[in-house]
């Protein structure tokens, strides 16, 4: 069977020379006469493998030297508990702006753990479709926290809120190293490597090293893996780690270098993003649902325009339903896959991660030309 076009929302497509290799050694890595699946994370095998994962992360996002680069388990869900439990030390406040799910349950997880959560911004009015600007916070917290890129809402920030001396903390796992990120003006990034990164299975976390306490001086109650001093003093192995998904997310890694980095991705992910955006606007049939000036780069919910004249809304939505459907299966039979949008949004939801190319956005324009002039 032909490769599809797959806009997963995560886990997502990779770069098919990555696939290649990874195929290419299963069996044999390095000359080692075995995979990297069999390994001993404590061998000679692996130990490069994992170090050149994170010079490689180190390398391209320019990371400073006083920050520690870890590679964890538990998904950037476990993130909203590890932050709260590790930076939630000293007034017990922490500062949230709302922007979508994934934010709004980073607040609810610290708040279980006996963080007093300030909501100083949200989105929720407009149905998260924007990000509000908040170019400064002040005030006692422990630590400032945003998500950078809603993968649901198809929304992104524009810019870096300032904070001074309150560390900011950022949820980039849907939009890291799609573009040049400063990470000096960040006291920590976490991200789910599967959008991304690799397949599934680790967690990217870079924190600036005064951040990390001591194991006695987390909240009261912290479990020893939930401490980031237990994967700081360790090497990322205090326990075994996810080694295929650190091999993978290395060879990833190298693909981004080889396509000039953070910088040349970027640009390879604005044309792309552009081309889609320019068509929904444009269309009378389609619209994005995210406002522009917040717009993602890597996910695009749209709606149908669909309308009857004189119909009641019960008789629109019903018919907005059929007519998503019916995209969503009739673009799966083109090798168009995982178009299906988020049950909060609705509609579809194309993910045109770093490995999408520029054909499989076209593919998708095009097909959704198709789908409209059959369909009004």
């Amino acid at each position: 069977m032909a490769r599809v076009w797959n806009f997963s929302a995560g886990p997502s497509c990779l770069p098919e020379d990555v696939l290649k290799e990874c195929a290419a050694e299963m069996m044999d890595c390095n000359g080692t006469g075995q995979s990297v699946m069999e390994m001993s994370h404590r061998s000679s095998a692996f130990e490069p493998i994992i170090q050149d994962a994170e010079a490689m992360v180190r390398k391209l996002m320019k990371v400073p030297e006083n920050y520690k680069v870890l590679f964890v388990q538990g998904g950037g869900s476990t993130q909203f508990a590890m932050v709260a439990e590790n930076l939630g030390i000293h007034t017990g406040k922490a500062a949230y702006i709302e922007t979508g799910v994934w934010a709004k349950k980073a607040a609810q997880e610290a708040a279980k753990l006996g963080v007093e959560v300030t909501t100083i911004a949200s989105s929720k009015d407009k149905g998260y479709s924007y990000i509000p600007k908040v170019e400064k916070i002040e005030g006692d917290y422990d630590y400032a926290y945003i998500c950078f890129n809603n993968t649901i809402m198809g929304t992104h920030y524009e810019y870096i809120p300032e904070t001074g001396n309150i560390p900011l903390v950022a949820d980039i796992s849907s939009c890291v190293l799609s573009e040049e990120l400063d990470v000096s003006k960040f006291g920590l990034l976490f991200a789910g490597a599967q959008k991304n990164l690799a397949p599934a299975g680790v967690t990217l976390v870079i924190i600036r090293e005064d951040l990390i306490p001591e194991l006695d001086a987390c909240r009261p109650g912290t479990p020893t893996m939930l401490a980031y001093k237990t994967h700081a003093d360790n090497g990322s192995m205090y326990n075994t780690p996810p080694c295929y998904t650190i091999y993978v997310l290395d060879k990833v890694l190298h693909w981004i270098e080889k396509n000039g980095g953070a910088a040349g991705i970027n640009k390879l992910n604005v044309e792309k993003a552009n081309y889609l955006y320019d068509y929904l606007d444009n269309s009378d049939f389609y619209r994005a649902t995210a406002e522009k000036g917040s717009r993602s780069l890597m996910n695009v919910p749209f709606l149908t325009k669909y309308s009857v004249a004189g119909a009641t809304d019960e008789v629109v939505l019903a018919k907005e339903k059929e007519i998503n459907s019916k995209f969503v299966k009739e673009a799966e039979a083109a090798g168009l896959v995982n178009l299906k949008g988020h049950r909060l949004v609705g509609g579809m939801r194309a993910s045109i991660y770093n490995a999408m190319p520029l054909a499989g956005v076209k593919a998708l324009v095009e097909f959704m030309k198709k789908f409209a002039e059959e369909n009004k």
